[in-house]
């Protein structure tokens, strides 16, 4: 069936496959948010509503999603983060970009260059140890810059609160005098 798919044109290869993916990463989200929600009228209730479980949901839901964005890079893996953003009742707000983002790529990488080219290209950037340390310092600038960005967009709106408080206005606050 892959064959006939890939003899199509690109465009319609693409979105064939990427309607596959999202429908394949959706039941399997869907299928573990049933099942955390049977297990929540079982005896499993008072595990599944323990604060362990409820912290392990508040980091799924904040940091998953970037973990399912690549696990469309991998092969076996990809089945179990989407069951786990599922279990953990990833909110859709953050599963469904996420799931966007990495179908696009599997579909991209399953139109073009293929599975076999792909994997190719893996061991060869993991054989070289320019290439895998090109790699991690890559994916270490990306996560550095988030987080920049996202310390100065909450430092600006904590300034903006102080700007906006009648109280901490200029004109109010106490200016010390200097005795001579």
């Amino acid at each position: 069936m892959m064959d006939s798919i890939l003899s199509l044109p690109f465009v319609w290869a693409f979105l064939i496959l990427f309607v596959i993916v999202m429908l394949r990463s959706n039941a399997t989200y869907w299928a573990g948010r049933g099942l955390a929600a049977g297990g929540r009228k079982t005896a499993l209730a008072k595990h599944l509503d323990s604060a362990a479980v409820q912290r392990a949901e508040k980091i799924i839901a904040r940091w998953g999603a970037p973990a399912v964005s690549v696990s469309f890079l991998t092969i076996g893996v990809q089945t179990a983060i989407n069951m786990a953003a599922g279990l953990g009742r990833m909110p859709l707000r953050r599963y469904i970009p996420a799931t966007v983002a990495g179908s696009i790529a599997w579909a991209c990488i399953y139109a073009t260059i293929g599975l076999a080219a792909f994997e190719a290209a893996l061991a060869a950037a993991a054989g070289s140890p320019w290439a895998l340390i090109t790699l991690v310092l890559g994916v270490g600038v990306i996560g550095l810059a988030i987080h920049l960005l996202r310390v100065s967009r909450t430092r600006k709106l904590d300034q903006s609160a102080v700007d906006d408080c009648p109280v901490m206005t200029p004109e109010t606050a106490v200016r010390p005098t200097l005795q001579a």
